[in-house]
């Protein structure tokens, strides 16, 4: 997945908390969300508070998706809460290869098949 279908799936998919989504997805979305919201904080305050309200939701989402690729529930963004130990969690399954074949929340948006 590029770095345009990433986002434009990304808001597409506004608050579809329901699917799979790659690391490709997440990541290019994690790249775009910062790097935006940095451009808008420069050129006005105000301007970076109605960025972060437009993208909060599709942020939320993606992550849940992205948990869903590993087999995780999205519930698990609660997990953020907890400081430090929660984050590195968080940011390790982020970094998870996504499960093979199908799982409880989808099929593999790559279409990639289990290994025998």
């Amino acid at each position: 997945m590029t770095f345009p279908q990433a986002i434009q799936a990304c808001f597409q998919k506004y608050v579809q908390f329901s699917g799979r989504s790659p690391r490709s997805e997440y990541w290019y979305w994690v790249l775009f969300a910062v790097v935006a919201g940095a451009v808008c904080q420069l050129i006005h305050e105000y301007l970076n508070y109605a960025f972060t309200l437009a993208t909060i939701l599709p942020g939320i989402a993606v992550s849940a998706r992205r948990l869903h690729d590993i087999g995780r529930s999205g519930w698990w963004l609660l997990l953020g809460f907890v400081p430090v130990i929660g984050w590195i969690v968080l940011i390790v399954w982020y970094c998870a290869k996504s499960q093979p074949g199908s799982n409880r929340f989808g099929e593999n948006p790559f279409g990639q098949t289990a290994t025998p």
